[in-house]
């Protein structure tokens, strides 16, 4: 039995329609029954809230295509300013009716030229007929802009006298958008994230045709058993199963395991499930650099991105900087003389060191340390001769701006500022080479 079900729509595009949107049956029905008939007025205004990767966008453009109602889709993300995103929505308008002549551009600064260009927008019978949908992406962005823009959208149905409903599609909740003076308050609803089993239905839906249902759905399941505790964003883990799909079948082309062998199966992707956890979200790696390191011989360890070989392009001094600064964060002051004078004399080990020479220093994190301190480190560790210049200085500086050191404290202070290194052994070890 079918789940969708509505008088105004024919029952075999429904069916297609949940097809195309598994799991979310349940919101596609309640928008379904808010949106009612094509001529009827909806609720003015609709706000659409969830997690990444929980279907938002993608259930809306579904939904509006497949049931062909006349629609505009903008996300705020690339129309950043009020005047981008008001003149967008008019373009957008104009290729919506099949009665309206094209225009040129008319400029459009505020709200009330708005009103007024939307009400010859949908002049056409077409538009007059039928509900029209202005969906918002990324809507968290229009908090940025003029504070009457929020308000205005979420009251477009009263102003224009038309039958408009807005659509607001965003990752945060309603009561972080609503401003202090009050506003019309749209009607809510919630996109949970995906269970496991939900991933495990729609990430199997895409096996590839010369390989069984059953025999795809398990090698989802071990996909989902590694990565769904630390990854539960859906485009992520449909990148992974495709990724990592060639590997797992390795046996199965080989001759070595049938598709039933799960044991042999697991044995063979385990390793590269383990190097493709260390790129979770990264995309440290084009696909092509993946499957060619699959191939290599090598420890399960050994990555070539960003991670490994930390490819950060930095000035001569700049790099010294840094490493006197990852020094002067992690070794004790005590043991500057020791480690950076080459008649230091003799040093006595005290009981005081005895006892914490067990601890290590990356185990309590980064100390902080003065400017004197850090230069001291690098006129010791530069072979030539250092002039503390202000081109040293501002290299100091803009170390804080790309935050690989943290500045602690004020600039006012009397004893001068004092700084953490925010980076770690390997990034260290990488530009040390």
């Amino acid at each position: 039995m079918p789940n969708l079900e509505h008088p105004a729509y024919p029952a075999a595009t429904l069916l297609h329609l949940e097809s195309l949107v598994p799991c979310r049956e349940s919101q596609v029905s309640m928008l379904l029954s808010i949106f009612g008939e094509r001529q009827q007025f909806s609720f003015p205004s609709i706000f659409i809230y969830g997690h990444t990767s929980s279907g938002k966008t993608y259930v809306m453009e579904t939904l509006l295509n497949t049931l062909q109602l006349p629609h505009v889709f903008v996300n705020c993300v690339e129309y950043f300013t009020s005047r981008l995103l008001l003149e967008e929505i008019l373009i957008q308008l104009q290729s919506c009716s099949s009665e309206a002549e094209q225009t040129s551009h008319v400029p459009c600064d505020n709200f009330n030229d708005f009103v007024r260009l939307f009400k010859q927008a949908v002049a056409s019978q077409e538009l007059q007929d039928q509900t029209l949908y202005i969906v918002l992406d990324r809507a968290e962005q229009l908090r940025e802009m003029e504070a009457n823009v929020l308000p205005a959208f979420l009251r477009l149905q009263e102003l224009t006298d038309r039958n408009v409903t807005v659509v607001l599609l965003s990752e945060i909740v309603w009561e972080l958008f609503r401003p202090n003076t009050g506003c019309f308050e749209p009607f809510t609803l919630y996109f949970p994230d995906y269970s496991i089993g939900h991933l495990q239905k729609i990430l199997s839906q895409n096996h590839p045709p010369e390989y069984s249902a059953d025999f795809y759905a398990a090698y989802i399941n071990i996909l989902l058993g590694v990565f769904y505790m630390v990854c539960r964003d859906l485009k992520e883990l449909q990148h992974l199963a495709v990724l990592n799909f060639s590997k797992y079948c390795e046996p199965v082309v080989s001759g070595e395991a049938n598709e039933r062998d799960t044991r042999k199966l697991w044995k063979n992707i385990e390793p590269h499930l383990k190097k493709a956890m260390q790129t979770v979200y990264l995309r440290e790696i084009s696909s092509s650099q993946w499957e060619r390191l699959q191939c290599e011989d090598g420890e399960p360890g050994q990555l070539k991105g960003l991670s490994a070989h930390t490819h950060v392009e930095l000035p001569y001094y700049s790099k010294f900087l840094l490493i006197a600064a990852y020094l002067a964060s992690y070794n004790p002051v005590r043991t500057d003389k020791r480690f950076f004078l080459k008649h230091h004399g003799k040093i006595r080990k005290t009981n005081f060191m005895k006892k914490h020479e067990k601890t290590s220093n990356h185990l309590l994190g980064p100390k902080p340390f003065p400017l004197d301190r850090l230069l001291a480190i690098l006129y010791s560790i530069v072979d030539n001769r250092v002039a503390p210049t202000a081109n040293i200085f501002s290299q100091i500086t803009s170390l804080v701006t790309l935050q690989l050191l943290t500045m602690v404290g004020h600039n006012d202070q009397l004893d001068g500022p004092r700084y953490k290194c925010t980076v770690s052994l390997d990034f260290i070890r990488a530009i040390a080479r």
